[in-house]
């Protein structure tokens, strides 16, 4: 059970956040792009670090290769643009095509996690302790981007992941575009705020997403240069501010700050596995409800969304005791 956790981790409240990243000597892309070289200050481990930003295995904007390279497409406010980031010794290089290729390298190393500090993090349990000692090179990444990160962060509400991935790499496979430069063969940049507010109803149903789901994506992105503003905000602030737009909670703006601001305390609160996960590891108590699991990460205020990544990659989950949550495909009533 710990293995399938271990191996399969994707998203940041349920498998930790990490993908695997080959090793070997890497392999130039074809065609020139703009080059950035990021000497970190600590271990860096590219995998735990940009992990949390894929959605699923098919995930159109994210790969990674076999010679340990990881794509990202994404649009930034500069433009779409596609980013290679691979390790190179102690040094990272990255390099990026497209009208957002600028934007990209200017912030590559936030998003490598140079504004977090992994040193402000002191561990209360020995499990904590002894993950954090195995895996030292976690850093908290922050893509100041909000709505590559909200969108599918509103399509996982309600839904298993499978659902949630499903729809995401449909929609976006549907109406985004191929990826500026070299990418490896089927990424795509998700579709800008107007795109997404001209799909049609029909597009939602044959992608499984719900009316309400859909409904929530259509009003955040007709107000999206406001939520992309929250990038600038405190995750207090912004999160407040991500919130008054119907349809999203206290869950999806946890996880959306996460990502886009690197936000260590913002622990996400209404999942359905995190309490029991937390509470299993810490307390034992596989039964712990969203009160119980801020309760015990209270020792870790100011760092609980790092200690609840911890827990996550430590592999201590409970067995499962009820079959999964059935899937349903509404695109085929």
């Amino acid at each position: 059970m710990a293995g399938r956790f271990a191996h399969r981790p994707t998203r940041t409240t349920v498998r930790g956040g990490q993908v695997a990243v080959p090793g070997g000597v890497p392999r130039p892309a074809a065609g020139p792009g703009r080059v950035r070289t990021y000497a970190p200050d600590g271990p860096l481990d590219l995998g735990l670090v940009l992990g949390p930003l894929r959605r699923g295995p098919g995930d159109p904007t994210f790969r990674v290769t076999p010679d340990g390279s990881v794509w990202r497409a994404t649009r930034t406010p500069g433009g779409p643009g596609t980013l290679r980031v691979v390790a190179r010794g102690a040094d990272v290089r990255g390099e990026a095509w497209g009208p957002g290729a600028e934007w990209l390298l200017d912030r590559l190393p936030e998003l490598l996690g140079a504004a977090d500090d992994p040193a402000a993090f002191t561990p209360r349990h020995r499990l904590v302790a002894v993950t954090r000692h195995r895996r030292p090179g976690l850093r908290l990444t922050r893509t100041g981007l909000v709505l590559e990160s909200l969108i599918p962060s509103i399509l996982e509400q309600k839904v298993t992941t499978d659902e949630a991935y499903r729809a995401w790499r449909l929609l976006v496979r549907r109406f985004g575009e191929p990826a500026p430069g070299p990418a490896p063969e089927g990424m795509w940049v998700m579709p800008e705020a107007r795109t997404w507010a001209l799909i049609p109803s029909w597009e939602w149903h044959r992608a499984g997403v719900d009316d309400k789901r859909a409904s929530t994506v259509l009003r955040a992105v007709r107000v999206a240069a406001r939520l992309e503003e929250a990038a600038r905000m405190e995750p207090v602030a912004a999160r407040a501010r991500l919130e008054v737009v119907p349809g999203i909670g206290p869950w999806t703006s946890a996880e959306v700050v996460q990502r886009s601001h690197g936000a260590a305390d913002e622990v996400t609160v209404g999942d359905v596995h995190l309490p029991g996960i937390v509470g299993w590891a810490l307390a034992g108590d596989r039964d712990a409800d969203d009160a119980e699991m801020l309760r015990l990460l209270e020792p870790y205020a100011g760092q609980r969304h790092r200690a609840a990544r911890l827990i996550l990659l430590s592999g201590r989950v409970p067995a499962r005791r009820v079959p999964k949550m059935p899937v349903w495909d509404i695109g085929r009533l």
